[in-house]
């Protein structure tokens, strides 16, 4: 493989996950919102 065809390679490989990074969401999640807590609150407890 020669230099310029890995060059090319590498630098298709770095703006496709550029793109995919700062790209619009293809994120199919309902928007919910927030969601109230429910559980109870987490007390430490002493170590022996």
């Amino acid at each position: 493989m020669n230099i310029p065809k890995m060059m090319q390679d590498l630098v298709q490989y770095l703006a496709e996950g550029f793109a995919r990074i700062f790209g619009p969401n293809d994120d199919e999640y309902p928007e919910i919102g927030t969601q109230p807590f429910e559980g109870d609150p987490y007390q430490a407890k002493e170590a022996d």
